[in-house]
């Protein structure tokens, strides 16, 4: 029998200095209990679903949401087929209220279908709930937009983010498995591109794992962390830790925000570019380019790969800047015949 997996470390008395000042830094999750507590929605959510449902849809700008419908027989895990021959579910436009209404109306249902909402930005189909739900944790930071999560029961499958992250739960319970960075060999990664919603996910079912299909899945589980969280409580995950989400109760909501310059993109487009020119080479080859990336990418000291060289001198291989930004586009649309 696997050891029960860990909880994840729970902080209070945090602020914004704070935050910044130790929970960053420390590369962790962590659970802050209550940080929402005082939110209209969450006290909505106490007096019950169609009180928070009511809530919502009072902010509710029509405008329609991408919703995930998986058949009963899924029983709320959105992924792929059996066969992989494609997703488990199928995509169909709603508003919030719409999701809403559905879900209570499936509350007594003894197998309903699936429903998720997820990534709804609050800015275009809430306008104004961030005025009445503030987060200052989060909504401080440059370029933070928060985004509705509505749901019935769900399982998401292990994925990370690209960002930092702080979500908060204001409706049902939520339970967050997670797995750092360095669990990612044990995790069966599916497909980087073809994704249920964005972000790889691991290819393992961690409430039922199949250990003759993924015999070192016990690995990870060693490293993993566990919370459950109520209305009003939050979790700070950070970039790269993996996330297995399951949504508890009939009707769930949960609020996000993503922050944080490694949510741009192009960090990704450069590894598949390294998968796509590097992976393949006879090994020789691999190991020199495994030891430049070693030397120059992933030094914790760059300034000494370039000590011997005068500053007007380095190049590509200088410090941060517009120009040295240009001169490797340049560089890889060249090699690439990039007009």
């Amino acid at each position: 029998m696997s050891p029960p997996i860990q909880p994840v470390e729970e902080i209070e008395g945090v602020d914004a200095a704070r935050f910044e000042r130790e929970s960053i830094p420390a590369y962790r999750p962590a659970v802050i209990r209550g940080l929402a507590a005082d939110w209209p929605l969450v006290a909505a959510a106490r007096d019950g679903a169609e009180q928070a449902i009511d809530y919502i849809a009072d902010f509710d700008s029509g405008k329609p949401a991408d919703v995930m419908i998986a058949p009963p027989s899924e029983r709320g895990r959105f992924f792929y087929r059996a066969d992989r021959s494609g997703f488990n579910f199928v995509r169909r436009p709603g508003t919030v209220s719409q999701v809403g209404r559905r879900l209570l109306d499936d509350r007594a249902a003894t197998d309903p279908p699936g429903l998720y909402a997820g990534a709804t930005e609050t800015a275009q189909h809430l306008p104004g709930f961030d005025l009445a739900n503030p987060l200052p944790l989060a909504m401080g930071r440059p370029g933070t937009a928060s985004r509705l999560w509505l749901s019935g029961r769900a399982t998401i499958a292990p994925h990370y983010d690209l960002s930092d992250n702080i979500a908060v739960v204001a409706l049902g319970r939520r339970r967050f498995t997670l797995f750092p960075p360095e669990a990612t060999e044990h995790l069966y990664v599916g497909p980087l591109e073809n994704t249920p919603a964005g972000q790889p996910v691991s290819m393992v079912d961690i409430d039922a794992p199949d250990l003759a299909l993924y015999p070192d899945y016990p690995k990870a589980e060693a490293l993993a962390l566990t919370a459950e969280l109520a209305p009003g409580d939050a979790i700070y995950v950070p970039s790269f830790w993996w996330h297995g989400v399951a949504a508890l109760d009939p009707v769930n909501i949960l609020v996000n925000y993503w922050f944080d310059a490694a949510g741009d993109e192009r960090p990704f487009a450069a590894f598949l570019l390294a998968l796509s020119e590097i992976r393949d080479l006879p090994a020789p080859q691999r190991e020199a380019w495994r030891r430049w990336f070693d030397h120059f990418v992933f030094t914790d000291d760059p300034a000494a790969t370039t000590a011997h060289l005068p500053d007007h001198f380095k190049g590509v291989q200088g410090p941060p800047s517009p120009g040295r930004a240009e001169m490797i586009r340049a560089y890889v649309r060249r090699a690439f015949g990039i007009d």
